[in-house]
């Protein structure tokens, strides 16, 4: 195991999506510890298993499927009273059998809307965040001709984009308000979530699905600025952003910059190594951010981000940045993600 490790109890853990997405979770027995809550499947690594081997072997045991197919999803540090655990969080695609609670436990499929009125264990809460998240997030340019820019956001969704951020740092409130709630028209009708960079009053006033947080507005808020229905992401750049996001209740992170930038020249890039060090800090799913194009999501995510986030190169992108597309790309580097998680 890695040395990074030490110290914690290394638990895989599995996402296990059917042909309708929806995720099996079963209910622990009420004589265990932290009975009668509900769980997704998986269990303690055995000593020298890899997270694949011991999660084949887990869902074995627990379930009666053998793995065919899964890719990471978030790697989560929770200390309890007694112990700290490492959940290796995995999306299991393919499976030979059908799932059952060969332990006795209660076993159901749910949808992941379901997922946040049950009561799981307290390290299990970004799980259900990071299942919800896909592994690409479109940010704007800053806005140009409105009906150019418009049609350019609209030919960016036909690629597949599924989760926008509309930066606007230049425009006045009442411009800015006016070009999102267009904007919030073109996501609503390709089934799309808008989150608002920083302007959190334009958020509530159109319905937006969200705001994301400057790195001045991490400082400024005491609580979190949105109900749980809402997304808000955040602008991180070291350790203490993100902890101090965690400390927010924010739902996830844009980790930058991890590459140089046209945005911010003279910025000093993370690197990938600095960048998994970083994510491992924290318990939020975390987009690597900066000099960002989907060719960038295998790399990301064999560096424990959920995916990436980008501008240039994700604008007017002509790859296919579809959530199945994507999940076969990744699908592709199984193996090397199974070996670098332990590396």
């Amino acid at each position: 195991m890695s040395n990074a490790n030490t110290g914690a109890l290394h638990v895989a853990i599995a996402v296990i999506r059917d042909g309708n997405g929806r995720v099996l979770v079963s209910r622990r027995p009420h004589h265990v510890e932290q009975g009668g809550l509900w769980e997704f499947p998986g269990g303690k690594l055995l000593a020298g298993e890899t997270p694949l081997v011991g999660l084949t072997r887990e869902l074995e045991e627990e379930l009666g499927i053998t793995l065919k197919s899964a890719i990471p999803l978030i790697k989560i540090r929770h200390s309890y009273v007694e112990r700290t655990v490492l959940l290796d969080v995995w999306e299991v695609w393919a499976w030979n059998g059908k799932p059952y609670g060969r332990e006795a436990q209660e076993v159901t499929w749910l949808r992941d809307d379901v997922l946040r009125e049950l009561d799981f264990p307290a390290a299990n809460a970004p799980i259900i965040t990071a299942l919800g998240l896909p592994r690409i997030c479109l940010i704007t340019p800053e806005p140009y001709a409105k009906r150019l820019f418009l049609d350019d956001l609209e030919l960016s969704l036909q690629h597949g984009v599924s989760l926008v951020q509309l930066r606007a740092k230049n425009l006045s409130y009442a411009a800015y308000r006016d070009i999102a709630r267009d904007a919030l028209k073109i996501c609503r009708a390709h089934r799309v979530r808008l989150i608002i960079n920083s302007a959190i009053e334009i958020a509530r006033e159109i319905g937006a699905d969200g705001v994301h947080l400057t790195a001045d507005d991490l400082q400024r808020h005491a609580v979190r600025p949105l109900p749980p229905s809402n997304l808000i992401s955040a602008a991180c750049h070291r350790a203490a952003d993100l902890a101090r996001a965690e400390s927010l209740g924010v739902d996830f992170a844009l980790l930058s910059p991890v590459k140089p930038t046209l945005t911010h020249p003279h910025a000093q890039a993370l690197g990938w190594s600095q960048t998994k060090k970083l994510v491992a800090t924290t318990k939020l799913p975390v987009f690597a951010l900066g000099g960002m194009d989907p060719t960038d999501v295998v790399e990301a995510v064999s560096n424990n981000c959920i995916g990436i986030a980008g501008i240039r190169g994700l604008w007017r992108s002509t790859h296919d940045m579809s959530t199945n597309n994507v999940r076969e790309l990744l699908l592709k580097e199984k193996d090397r993600f199974d070996l670098e998680q332990c590396a």
